[in-house]
């Protein structure tokens, strides 16, 4: 199989997918790898290292896409580069298609296989793509949310760890996954207050667990989560519902009653985020704006920021599913691994994933179903 590997175009993203050691594997297996000149220079892995591992580099990503039977990219395609897909081609991507209807419809018309990283499942439910990427984001959220409560920045003044005689910061965390786990644990080494808020009580007693009953824990409901918002120095939004828009639990009228200076961090923003005012998407060059006195930090490629450690956490995480991909095939590869089958959002121009089809308002047609029915025709 020929799998491309394209430089990201989205802005201030610097992550690539592979590395040469992911690369070599797939050479040693047979394959040809395709790397657009200069994908991993954001990340410190120039193109030499690539050829040496046997990649061949192609300046134009026009030829690559045009060449490619398999796409492995980190971020979803934008705009500029829906022209490139070809019908038939295989994206593996980071997708989020639940708040992209414009790419879903680009990738239906276009008949592009969509395996999402976001909703490939291990069979104990787990998100083994997306986890690393999930940690690095959780653990850069308090660092964020800190730099931003300083003075000139727009915040508070507020020191996370407060000083003896001053108390410290209040970090509120929705979400006690992946990533509001790392935001907690960075939260509290910072030496924040922590509460963390989940809909599942296990999940609490973990959290729980985990730290030893240093972070407060409560079950997320409206009652709580706006008692909770509005003592909040730091809000960091960490919800997930696999390849669903992420839900609004904090609304405006409450943003509006949070403290001046206080800070939003939404993790979920690539996802719809779970603030109402989070309404727009921000960049690492720009990465805030701010609402009814509250900054609001709003950048949907968190893990972009330190590219090195991403690209290397990724790269391990989706190899052996993109290795299963090019060596068995689509079809092949759906029928061995119920995590890929799941990571199929879209299939010859039908929405096979139900929380994407949900979100968007399409009908769901199963990965199997489309299958035998094209066997059929």
């Amino acid at each position: 199989m020929i799998i491309g590997v394209p430089k990201e175009v989205m802005c201030d993203e610097s992550r690539v997918s592979l590395t040469p050691a992911q690369v070599r594997s797939l050479v040693d297996a047979g394959h040809r790898v395709l790397i657009q000149e200069e994908a991993g220079s954001g990340s410190g892995i120039g193109d030499e290292a690539f050829t040496r591992a046997g990649a061949a580099t192609v300046l134009d990503a026009r030829r690559l896409y045009g060449e490619a039977d398999l796409v492995v990219k980190v971020k979803q395609p934008l705009p500029e580069e829906y022209d490139l897909l070809q019908p038939g081609q295989i994206l593996f991507a980071y997708l989020h298609l639940a708040a992209e209807p414009e790419l879903t419809d680009i990738l239906r018309e276009r008949r592009v296989t969509a395996v999402a990283f976001e909703t490939i499942q291990a069979p104990d439910g787990s998100l083994p793509i997306l986890a690393p990427m999930s940690e690095v984001a959780g653990r850069l959220a308090p660092q964020i949310g800190a730099s931003h409560l300083e003075k000139h920045a727009g915040g508070r003044g507020v020191l996370l760890a407060g000083i003896p005689g001053v108390p410290p910061a209040q970090v509120v965390i929705l979400g006690g996954g992946v990533v509001g786990t790392n935001a907690a644990r960075i939260a509290l080494g910072m030496g924040a207050s922590v509460t963390v808020l989940d809909i599942l009580p296990e999940r609490l007693r973990r959290v729980d667990e985990l730290f030893g009953g240093r972070v407060v824990t409560l079950i997320s409901n409206p009652y709580n989560v706006e008692a909770a918002a509005l003592r909040a120095d730091l809000l960091i939004g960490a919800v997930l519902v696999p390849g669903a828009r992420a839900p609004i639990l904090v609304s405006e009228d409450i943003v509006r009653c949070m403290k001046n200076g206080a800070v939003i961090v939404d993790v979920a923003v690539d996802q719809g985020g779970t603030i109402a005012t989070v309404d727009r998407l921000t960049t690492h060059s720009n990465p805030t704006y701010t609402v009814h006195g509250v900054v609001h930090y709003a950048v949907p490629n968190i893990p972009g920021a330190v590219p090195r450690t991403s690209t290397f956490g990724l790269a391990a995480a989706l190899y052996p599913f993109l290795a299963l991909l090019a060596g068995a095939g689509l079809d092949e590869a759906a029928q061995r691994s119920q995590g890929v089958a799941g990571g199929i959002n879209v299939y010859r121009g039908e929405v096979c994933h139900q929380a994407v089809a949900g979100a968007l308002h399409l009908p769901c047609i199963p990965f199997r179903e489309v299958l035998g029915r094209e066997a059929r025709a």
